[in-house]
């Protein structure tokens, strides 16, 4: 074979590897999604975040497409993954026992805002997920003492991004130890998890679906939420690494616990189903606190969603005069109704004449 032939399949030999390693690099995270944990005692059983969504929606067209880039990816779980597979050796030590700090020592050129917000994800989620105690102490070790004074910023960027996919808020739970937890925004069993034992929370999926339905006329047919989900990398009769069946969870253990209600389409033949708010969503979050949620996903403001926002806003309104009802009654209840004075209640006047003798006048 000449020479230049020889060297021109060589050259496409090479070319062909490197767009397949381009490829295997850009599934990797779908591939992510297709994994399913099977043990629960391991750090390395559940990958625990999605992929942020990128800044400057603000219609609800595009915070559905949006849906479709927030899928569960490896981003800031490395270390809950063993087969995910990297030569790195930094890599290899953010999969070690999230215990071990720092992860980083030495600057690498990243931006440590950037890289260091993954770290700490890594590790809220990791003291979640076992129900152990989030110690600023351990925080600072993660991020290295060479970055010990930019460290409210990277705890907030991390927290936040925390927030928006699991709908979980970090709270200081002991100012002398400086302690720190995950705190469910809806008061889902186990504090989010819902089911018994450890794990993530599914705080984020049902705040998902409340928004679908709110910004679906406060009725969500099946299929929509199915579709939505979909996007979400999140499918029916699928089992899901964090959201375990999601069928069973959304239709079953969310309708139970009165978050959602399931009911069939009047009429409807083959027969259809819908979604709606449960009373303990009703009680527990309102339409503008959804918004908020579904504003700081999209990196916007409530107001960006005009017309979902003044219907939150007429909600809050009515809310809040059904709050100052509910107090008048029970301030009714507490004053006794006044009644009609009972009669003879003192002894009768004593008269005059018994007290003196006939013959004086008083």
């Amino acid at each position: 074979m000449p020479r230049s032939q020889k060297s021109k399949l060589q050259a496409a030999e090479k070319c062909r590897q490197a767009q397949g390693e381009a490829q295997g690099k850009g599934a990797q995270a779908t591939a992510a999604v297709k994994e399913e944990s099977t043990s629960s005692s391991s750090p390395q059983s559940e990958d625990t975040t999605q992929s942020l969504p990128q800044a400057g929606s603000s219609s609800t067209s595009q915070w559905c497409r949006r849906a479709q880039a927030t899928t569960i990816t490896s981003t800031a779980v490395s270390c809950t993954r063993s087969d995910e597979g990297s030569n790195s050796q930094d890599e290899n030590r953010a999969k070690a026992s999230p215990c071990e700090a720092p992860y980083y020592t030495e600057s690498t050129g990243e931006d440590s805002l950037t890289r260091n917000p993954g770290l700490l994800e890594q590790f809220l989620l990791y003291k979640y997920k076992m129900k152990q105690p989030i110690l600023k102490e351990d925080m600072l070790k993660i991020i290295g003492q060479n970055y010990e004074d930019q460290f409210p910023e990277i705890l907030k960027k991390a927290s936040e991004r925390i927030e928006i996919v699991f709908a979980v808020e970090l709270k200081e739970i002991d100012s002398t130890r400086q302690s720190y937890n995950l705190i469910s925004k809806l008061k889902l069993p186990n504090n989010g998890r819902v089911r018994a034992g450890r794990g993530l929370p599914k705080t984020g999926l049902l705040m998902n679906i409340l928004g679908m339905i709110f910004m679906k006329g406060n009725c969500a047919a099946e299929e929509d939420i199915w579709k939505f989900l979909g996007m979400m990398r999140v499918y029916a009769g699928r089992k899901h690494f964090i959201y375990g069946e999601p069928r069973k969870l959304i239709t079953k253990d969310l309708v139970r616990l009165q978050y959602l209600e399931y009911r069939q389409v009047a009429n409807s033949d083959p027969p259809r189903y819908e979604f709606l708010w449960g009373p303990k969503a009703q009680a527990e979050t309102s339409k503008m606190k959804v918004l908020e949620f579904l504003a700081k996903v999209n990196d916007t403001i409530p107001s960006a969603f005009q017309s979902y926002y003044e219907e939150a806003l007429q909600d809050e309104e009515e809310r809040v005069q059904a709050r100052v009802m509910v107090r008048a009654g029970a301030l009714a209840k507490v004053i006794v109704p006044s009644r009609a004075m009972p009669q003879n209640i003192f002894p009768p006047l004593v008269k005059p004449e018994l007290c003196y003798p006939p013959d004086k006048k008083i």
